[in-house]
């Protein structure tokens, strides 16, 4: 049997690693188009878009693992069944679940791991990533001159060049418009010039040769200047085009950057919160329950109003009434509004609190599906081992996407909403794993056969 269990799981690893790889592959790949053109021209070491795209890894990995036990279990148990072990296997007086049963405790193993991985190192790679991220957006693009273009990124300063040798970077009839000065106007003319940035990006250094330079005062037309230079240089002070590092510590966590932990002390203090907002609207309704059941009288509340009680004109009495109903209502609505404002909060997180249970579990639970799965279509072969697997991933992520939007809407409970494919994965899996342990829906057809009969009789 030891021989049998190693055999299985060592034919599980090869389709495990690819499974889950080409996953990891085709996230990353779509991940790259996405933000590919948010990265590039900003001057970015190879080392912070390492660090960019390992952090965004880690989701992948978490997304990536079911898929990866689905296609290894459809693999394995499908060239189990094509080379016959199978009935090999069980003329030995072997069964399926004897065969599930190493694949069920690695996949045990597996789950744990996941988890831990979903609690721990997902959320903190999540803050990270978002961190250096908002880093990248708010560095600005390296500076280019286009040909022909008035070049305008530069504070107080419009650079135009006629022609621009993009091999070398290097600029020809250039003109500078300097308006960083509001009483004075400067222009410089140049045959050619160059841009470039110093070491640390904080100053663009404008480099002309063969010009000339043209001040002017608006207000004194005799206040004229103009020189004539070789080689004139021009520093101007920059920000945003070198990449700086912020602490992620100092950033704000959302929901999906926080551990299991964080979010149910969230959730308590939300729910304590609410709580007290609907002992408020208790005490509001018993406090006015008779102006409420519209048993009140006009001698209850003229001693809060600087009113005349002999008044015969109704009109005061009216205005007391209505600026007490007025008063009850906004107290009424801003509770209400504040008791939404919590249920959305316990919602959002209650979500990701099942999220981070369930994705781990129904890695466990398509071990149930893929192996007796694989089985029956004698699967063995990739095409239709990943066919099937993209199916089923595809009607689970469907299933828990489409819950995540129910759930934060209050149309259904956060635990059904994210726990609701692992129940169609569990009841699938217990179908398809007694049907080939059975031969087939013996034991399900025969008590419907019988009941059937007897109702005829």
């Amino acid at each position: 049997m030891y021989i049998l269990n190693k055999h299985i799981l060592k034919s599980h690893i090869g389709p495990f690693l690819f499974g889950s790889l080409l996953v990891i592959f085709l996230f990353l790949f779509q991940f790259i188009l996405k933000y590919l053109d948010q990265l590039v021209g900003k001057g970015l070491s190879y080392w912070v878009i390492t660090q960019l795209i390992v952090l965004n890894v880690a989701w992948m990995v978490v997304l990536a693992v079911p898929m990866g036990v689905l296609f290894s279990t459809l693999m394995t148990f499908g060239n189990l069944s094509a080379n016959h072990e199978v009935t090999i296997i069980k003329a030995s007086g072997g069964s399926l679940l004897k065969m599930m049963a190493p694949v069920m405790i690695a996949g045990s193993l597996v789950a744990i791991f996941l988890f831990w991985f979903n609690d721990y190192v997902l959320p903190s790679a999540n803050h990270k990533a978002k961190s250096l991220f908002e880093d990248i957006r708010r560095t600005k693009p390296t500076f280019n001159v286009e040909a022909g273009q008035f070049a305008t990124d530069l504070d107080g300063y419009t650079i135009l060049a006629r022609n621009v040798d993009t091999a070398t970077g290097t600029l020809f009839d250039v003109t500078i418009y300097d308006n960083t000065k509001s009483k004075a106007v400067s222009i410089a003319n140049a045959d050619t010039g160059l841009i470039k940035f110093n070491s640390n990006y904080s100053r663009l250094v404008l480099e002309l040769t063969n010009g000339e330079a043209h001040q002017l005062v608006p207000l004194d037309i005799n206040n004229y200047r103009k020189v004539k230079f070789n080689k004139y240089e021009v520093s101007v002070p920059v920000e945003g085009f070198s990449f700086e590092k912020s602490n992620p510590n100092f950033t704000s966590k959302g929901d999906r950057e926080m551990m299991v932990a964080e979010m149910q002390t969230i959730v308590d203090t939300a729910i304590k919160s609410k709580t007290n907002y609907q002992s408020n609207l208790n005490n509001l309704f018993w406090m006015n329950y008779e102006f409420l059941m519209g048993r009140a009288k006009f001698s209850d509340f003229i001693k809060y109003e600087t009113v005349d009680f002999y008044d015969t004109n109704y009109a005061s009495m009216f205005y007391i009434f209505q600026n007490r109903y007025n008063t009850l209502r906004n107290q009424i609505q801003s509770n209400f509004n504040s008791m939404n404002d919590y249920n959305r909060t316990i919602r959002s997180y209650q979500v990701e609190i099942y999220k981070k249970y369930a994705i781990p579990f129904a890695a466990f639970l398509f071990i149930f599906v893929g192996c007796p799965l694989g089985i029956i279509t004698k699967g063995g072969n990739f095409g239709l081992s990943a066919a099937m697997s993209l199916g089923f991933y595809i009607f689970y992520w469907a299933c828990l996407i489409g819950g995540e939007k129910l759930a934060d809407r209050g149309m259904l409970s956060p635990v059904i909403a994210m726990w609701m494919g692992n129940f169609i994965l569990a009841i699938l899996g217990i179908l398809l794993t007694l049907k080939v342990s059975r031969e087939g829906f013996y034991f399900l057809t025969e008590p419907i056969k019988k009941v059937w009969n007897y109702k005829i009789k």
